[in-house]
């Protein structure tokens, strides 16, 4: 392998964990209800799109429809299984979460997967756009089966 070639493959494989970061770090800021952290993670025009309403676009939205969607639920993420597609400065992505949540002092169980898109800024790599596709939340007691024969 040339340095060339060494160089390339250091520099994809360092951005992708730099991605992964991304998500893990959506999810424990998100545990740690660290909504000025979980915005920091997207880029400055950045964009969530929670399928509950219409996307919310630019940190400052974030920030305002984080506070009021996370509120006083405990929100549980786990991701995993990111599947990344580098494109130079820009990436692609797909992250799956598994969700336990207090709401309403009911506890919820959900399941999950993010749309993603990624940017390089002068801050390191940050989400351009997230979309969750919520297959399920449902009160644990209830459970999913039902849906998931429908």
């Amino acid at each position: 392998m040339s340095q060339d070639e060494l160089a390339a493959t250091v520099r994809m494989l360092s951005d992708k964990e730099a991605i992964r970061d991304l998500a893990r770090l959506y999810a424990h800021h998100v545990w740690e209800r660290d909504i000025a952290a979980v915005v920091d993670l997207f880029a400055e025009d950045g964009e969530m799109d929670t399928s509950l309403e219409a996307p919310i676009r630019g940190r400052a939205a974030l920030l305002e429809a984080f506070q009021r969607l996370v509120g006083n639920a405990d929100f549980q993420p786990f991701v995993h299984n990111h599947v990344i597609d580098l494109n130079g400065d820009t990436a692609s992505g797909t992250c799956y979460v598994d969700l336990r949540a207090t709401q309403e002092g009911r506890s919820m169980i959900g399941s999950g997967v993010y749309h993603d898109r990624y940017v390089r800024t002068g801050e390191g790599w940050r989400i351009q756009s997230r979309g969750l596709e919520l297959r399920f939340l449902v009160p644990l007691d209830e459970g999913w089966a039902e849906m998931s024969s429908a």
